[in-house]
């Protein structure tokens, strides 16, 4: 099987895999007991902590929140920052119509409670242009979230620049880097980020474990009630989890220069054949991107049968959209960069990890040679 489908979820890791069998089946202690199993299982999540801090380049343990996915850490910044602003009478949220759904759901919820939720667009390169978040930046508004790497076209956002504008206007600046982390340089102590939310089955570690980087100083309110993780996230964290968690993000750190030099010429080889071959349009390109993302379109074609065909032959693809009632829908972030609803289903999504070859990349060329005319006929037909 070839699987290029790295940003829906990386495989475990090995090392990864080794720990939670051992770590499971040894570490049972719950961390807020007092007695000498709960302080052992107390201890090695302060040691997770602390590396994950460290491995941020955060300025304290105490920064790091362990939740139940990145999309819970999203859910957390966003919610749990509104319902802890107090008597603020900034009520703006600024965000972009390019972010995940589960920032998406967040910002509907915070609808709900009085927010005004401004969406911003991206140029037709996929990427915001940093003036006019400016412009959006007025007295009124609390807080902006912008994601760091986009998980469909993989352009990577100016956060640096967008996140140094809040802390200059006194907004706070939450970003979703659950695509950006292991792919690129992610430095806390360098960019002023306030909240910050990341996923470790992206990187390698297990699924159902997130974080939330909460700045010192900034106020989150808990979304589940409870005196853990300082009173920010309820429930009895698991260790093992938290340990599986660092080590991930330990390994997509000190790879993360290798892992660019080994996928970034194979991905743009792939869309220089795509585009030779097949008159492909790679979307994003004008932009900077994570190194093994191409969010290709291929004009004319039924993206939901060419998907199927390709499974069909062992390539693991995406189409970065949602299927209802039997229909491929439309990629919202698509749609935001300019698209026509029928080239946005004409579009897949290869995400390649670091088990990628070139002799993978002839493989899945030679499928698409193969596919291409007949998804084509698909669409004529439909």
């Amino acid at each position: 099987m070839i699987y290029w489908d790295y940003n829906a979820g990386a495989p475990l890791l090995p090392s990864v895999a080794e720990h939670l069998h051992t770590t499971l089946y040894e570490l049972w202690g719950n961390p807020s007991s007092a007695h000498a199993v709960g302080r052992k299982a107390r201890a090695r999540i302060d040691a997770a902590r602390s590396r994950i801090a460290a491995l941020l380049r955060a300025s304290s343990s105490r920064e790091i929140v362990f939740t139940g996915s990145g999309s819970e850490a999203a859910a957390l910044a966003l919610i749990g920052a509104w319902l802890a602003r107090g008597d603020s009478p900034r009520k703006k949220i600024v965000s972009t119509a390019l972010e995940h759904p589960c920032v998406q759901g967040a910002l509907d919820r915070l609808a709900t409670l009085g927010a005004e939720i401004v969406r911003l667009p991206p140029a037709p390169s996929g990427a915001l242009e940093v003036d006019r978040v400016e412009r959006a930046l007025g007295d009124d508004v609390f807080l902006c979230s912008v994601m760091w790497a986009n998980n469909e076209t993989g352009v990577v956002q100016p956060v640096a620049a967008i996140a140094s504008a809040c802390r200059d206007r006194g907004v706070l600046f939450h970003t979703d880097a659950v695509q950006a982390v292991g792919k690129i340089a992610v430095g806390l102590d360098a960019v002023p980020v306030d909240l910050l939310s990341l996923s470790a089955h992206k990187l390698g570690g297990p699924p159902g474990a997130g974080i939330l980087y909460n700045r010192r100083g900034v106020d989150v309110a808990a979304l589940t009630p409870g005196h853990q993780e300082n009173g920010r996230r309820g429930g009895s964290p698991s260790v093992a989890f938290a340990e599986a968690t660092a080590e991930a993000i330990d390994y997509a750190l000190t790879h993360l220069e290798a892992y660019a030099r080994q996928l970034a010429p194979l991905r743009d080889l792939f869309e220089a054949e795509l585009v030779r071959r097949f008159g492909a349009v790679v979307n994003g390109a004008r932009a900077p991107r994570v190194p093994n993302t191409a969010s290709v379109t291929f004009p004319g074609v039924d993206g939901e049968a060419l998907l199927i065909a390709l499974d069909l032959d062992g390539i693991a693809a995406s189409t970065g959209a949602a299927c209802a009632s039997g229909s491929l829908s439309a990629s919202h972030v698509l749609l935001a960069m300019g698209f026509e609803p029928q080239r946005a289903r004409s579009t897949l999504r290869f995400s390649l990890g670091p088990d990628a070859t070139e002799d993978d990349v002839a493989t899945v060329l030679a499928a698409l040679e193969r596919h291409l005319e007949p998804c084509r006929a698909t669409r004529r037909h439909l």
